[in-house]
């Protein structure tokens, strides 16, 4: 009987791996061959710490967004077709207490705790259906796989508020007349947009054309969506990076021209790359990525089976159901440490913390606490806080971590008809023979535009970091960005 020929698993390092999490995929291994039906298995370990699923207060869990990647006999890295059947009975398997919820695209699966609790998790012999077959690969190919493990917070489906409150965020979304008052988003229908008592409004031109409708396929934050729970890091992009050809690299590369423009480390960032077939590097790979083009940014996400969120999305992320306060920040309030730069101790490794944190005041990385250091690690506030509530940490209603500071947040915005374009639509794992995204109705990725930019970064003022404020809420930024990162979402199945 003809069987695949497991030459070798490939136990990356491509995980995101932070003091705070330290979410890891270990012995990787194939298993269960079916010859008739050309699949097989693939056996791993998932573990990582704070895990969470609550019933009260944000009723919400933290998530683990697996997807596979195989290659064979040392070809091109493709993406691994996940099986699909109903979503309930797809032929996985987990121990018990954790649910699996395959995507109907084939392109990965979400798992989580099945009950409440929280506390670290250490799932073992968790098996994912890799329909092969599906992928071209014959019964006795050579193949080598990686699998990759993203965080990833459930938003749960319910109504939210966006905007409006006593405060002067720029161009903030308002319910009109009353730039003061909050609209209450209920449903995913259409939105009306303009000067019309009762519709959204927002100030342009920085904030976006003021016209409308905001479609209704445009992801409102509604309906329930996955949030990725930190920045992407360097090693999520490294880890990428390096599974490209040598076309998609040169086109891809965060040390050219459009990125960083070098080697060296700039503002943190520590990517490096000598060009050809070689491997890119950090020496940095909890740090937050910056410096990654519209057009990395969107190629990542389609490569992992991700999307872009939308800038309400952002706002319901942020804070969820509670009624906006003014001049709110992530963590609910507008209190923010501002007695001066933060102190690092291990700077640039993964037990990087702060050693003279806020004590009952809202952290985080922006121009008083850490400007002329660049890009911290992820979630380091979390590891870093005496009390770990919203404040101290940082985090959102729903456990997100540094949505205000830390690099901006790179959206949709409702602002252009290109990004009224945007469906939410998944990337499918694959990108073009040139590196770029293929996904349909997002953002240019040549000229930028579509984009919306939220939240702030660590060289900005506080004021950019409100969750309300839209001072950037319909910019065009096509290249790097020393303070531009990367979060990915998908929708809930």
């Amino acid at each position: 009987m003809k069987k695949i020929i497991l030459i070798a698993v490939i136990l990356t390092s491509c995980h995101f791996i932070t003091q705070a999490n330290n979410i890891k995929v270990s012995n990787a291994s194939l298993t269960g061959q079916n010859t008739a039906s050309n699949f097989t298995f693939v056996n791993f370990d998932l573990s990582w710490e704070n895990s969470w699923r609550v019933a009260v207060g944000p009723t919400n869990y933290d998530a683990a967004w697996i997807f596979i990647k195989h290659r064979v006999n040392n070809g091109p890295w493709t993406h691994s077709r996940i099986n699909y059947v109903d979503g309930t009975n797809d032929g996985h398997t987990v121990p018990g207490g954790v649910s699996i919820n395959t995507m109907n695209d084939f392109t990965g699966c979400m798992i989580y705790r099945s009950t409440n609790g929280s506390g670290d998790v250490n799932w073992q012999n968790i098996q994912m259906r890799w329909n092969y077959g599906a992928n071209g690969v014959q019964d006795d190919d050579v193949v080598d796989i990686q699998v990759f493990a993203l965080e990833m917070v459930y938003v749960p489906q319910g109504s939210f508020y966006v905007g409006g409150t006593s405060g002067d965020e720029a161009n903030k979304f308002y319910l009109h007349p009353n730039t003061n008052n909050s609209y209450n988003i209920t449903s995913e229908v259409a939105i009306d947009v303009g000067a019309t008592n009762g519709y959204l409004n927002y100030l342009s031109p920085n904030g976006g054309d003021g016209l409308g409708p905001i479609p209704a396929a445009y992801p409102k934050g509604f309906d329930a969506f996955y949030c990725m729970k930190y920045e992407m890091s360097e090693d999520q992009w490294v880890c990428f990076f390096n599974s490209l050809s040598e076309t998609q690299k040169a086109n891809r590369d965060v040390t050219g021209i459009d990125g960083k423009n070098t080697d060296a480390v700039v503002n943190g960032n520590t990517v490096a790359w000598s060009g050809g077939s070689s491997n890119a590097t950090t020496t940095a790979p909890d740090r937050s990525i910056a410096y990654l083009t519209m057009g990395d940014m969107l190629a990542y996400m389609d490569w992992a089976g991700l999307r872009p969120l939308s800038e309400l999305e952002y706002e319901k992320a942020c804070r969820g159901p509670v009624f906006p306060k003014a001049g709110e920040f992530a963590w609910g309030n507008d209190n923010i440490y501002s007695t001066g730069l933060y102190n690092f101790s291990n700077q640039g490794t993964p037990s990087e913390i702060v050693t003279n944190m806020g004590i009952s005041t809202g952290n985080a990385s922006y121009l008083t606490t850490t400007a002329g250091n660049g890009t911290v690690r992820c979630g380091i506030f979390g590891a870093s806080a005496t009390n770990k509530n919203r404040e101290e940490t940082g985090g959102s209603y729903y456990g997100i971590m540094e949505l205000s500071g830390s690099n901006y947040e790179r959206l949709v915005t409702v602002g252009n008809p290109r990004g009224r374009l945007f469906t939410g639509v998944h990337g499918n794992g694959i990108i073009g023979s040139t590196g770029n995204s293929t996904a349909g109705g997002w953002p240019l990725f040549t000229t930028g535009e579509g984009g919306s930019y939220r939240g702030g970064g660590w060289i900005n003022g506080s004021p950019f970091l409100r969750v309300s404020d839209r001072n950037d809420g319909a910019t065009n930024i096509s290249g790097g960005s020393s303070r531009i990162g990367v979060r990915c979402g998908r929708t809930a199945p």
